[in-house]
């Protein structure tokens, strides 16, 4: 059976990819949340990541780090990470290699925290820029392939690498076309977004630098996550 090191679900935009797309595949898999620590978590991760980072798969005697090269392990292994169609393939491919690359001012104003509800201070013009390239990016996949999903009918590896983007999308209330917004919606009502969701709203330990990061964004609304 598969082990996936993860850190804290409110924050951890890059362990949600492969978690995501294993849960929506039915995979087996032991699930090991490692938190987050104050300052640097190299020599922490590095029990069980070569990098010293989050997320990282266990296969036996397989050691497989960062969200990218886990999912293309699983596709060497499963059916159904990518789609099955050639173009779409392509496309969800240089799609998910996009976001796994850029998008680093969205990354950086708009840092990932599931359980928070913020008001930007303003919208820059760079942060803009990459939110018309995503409406862009997905209107193009869920008109190309004709939906629900960014590739098609089936949830597949692009969602995965999204779906943090998704969780972004909620906090900070971005401003999304009508057709983005929609598949925002139905990406948030899978049970595997809820679960992550919801696991996240439960976690009573905070990071301080991931706090301060959102804080800096703009004004706090609401808080969802339990008290710690």
């Amino acid at each position: 059976m598969y082990t996936l090191y993860i850190a804290n679900k409110v924050y951890s935009s890059w362990s949600l990819r492969p978690w995501i797309m294993m849960r929506e595949m039915e995979l087996l898999f032991e699930e090991k949340l490692v938190t987050f620590g104050t300052g640097s978590n190299w020599e922490n991760f590095r029990k069980f990541s070569p990098a010293g980072k989050v997320p990282c798969l266990h296969d036996g005697v397989a050691v497989v780090w960062d969200s990218l090269a886990i999912i293309e392990y699983l596709a060497d292994r499963h059916r159904g990470v990518w789609p099955e169609d050639a173009q779409a393939k392509i496309w969800a491919r240089c799609a998910a290699a996009e976001m796994h690359s850029g998008f680093n001012q969205l990354r950086s104003t708009c840092t990932m925290h599931v359980g928070l509800r913020i008001r930007l201070k303003e919208v820059k013009a760079d942060l803009q820029a990459e939110i018309d390239r995503l409406n862009e990016l997905w209107c193009e996949g869920l008109n190309r392939f004709g939906g629900p999903f960014l590739a098609g009918e089936k949830f597949t590896a692009v969602d995965a690498f999204f779906a943090p983007v998704v969780f972004r999308i909620q906090t900070y209330g971005l401003a999304m076309n009508p057709q983005a917004s929609a598949y925002v919606k139905r990406m948030l009502a899978l049970p595997s977004m809820q679960q992550w969701q919801t696991e996240a709203l439960r976690e009573k330990w905070r990071e301080p630098g991931h706090e301060k990061t959102a804080l800096a964004a703009g004004e706090i609304l609401e808080d969802k996550r339990m008290q710690p």
